[in-house]
């Protein structure tokens, strides 16, 4: 059973916390994150340190969850969140045009995708994307939107993948 409830966040120099009942707003070097938390998760706020407390049994997912997104979006405001994808495959390459992100991936068309608003997609080479931002959401959403527009197939390994995602690939069919 975990217990990630019960611990404490503690809050970097340079963040700020503030709270307008269930709605948290985080400050930080990298930006601002506001979001609606459990009314039935109580929080405290003691100088440098927050801690979730739970008033019966019932709330034991709910209160590590709370706690979890909090902790993303303090995170998110110091540090922030990148994934990186490769494109594999022959032909299979991606560019910035503007702001729109352009995938070629095999299809008759080329795919377009403009990020969300707090979401930078950045293309340091043909065959690799990185997506970062400040919420650990946005981010996940939209890496994966771009690895479903041709997720990696499991007998040649072809398509959109994360980086450190491995690939199990299958043995094709044999001749006589």
């Amino acid at each position: 059973m975990s217990r990630i409830g019960y611990k404490d966040v503690t809050l970097p120099e340079g963040v700020s916390v503030s709270r307008d009942g269930n709605v948290v707003t985080v400050k930080g070097s990298k930006g601002e994150l506001t979001r609606e938390l459990s009314a039935d998760i109580k929080m405290t706020v003691d100088g440098n340190t927050v801690s979730f407390d739970r008033d019966n049994d019932n709330l034991k997912a709910i209160h590590g969850t709370t706690r979890a997104v909090f902790n993303n979006m303090v995170v998110g405001v110091t540090e922030g969140f990148k994934k990186d994808l490769s494109l594999v495959g022959v032909g299979y390459r991606a560019q910035m045009q503007g702001s729109k992100l352009v995938l070629n991936v095999g299809y008759s068309h080329p795919v377009e995708m403009e990020a969300p608003e707090g979401v930078k997609v950045e293309v340091p080479s043909t065959t690799a994307i990185t997506v970062s931002g400040i919420s650990k959401e946005k981010v996940g959403q939209f890496a994966a939107e771009i690895r479903a527009v041709r997720s990696p197939e499991p007998y040649k390994g072809k398509g959109i993948r994360y980086v450190d995602e491995y690939v199990r690939r299958k043995e094709g069919k044999t001749g006589k």
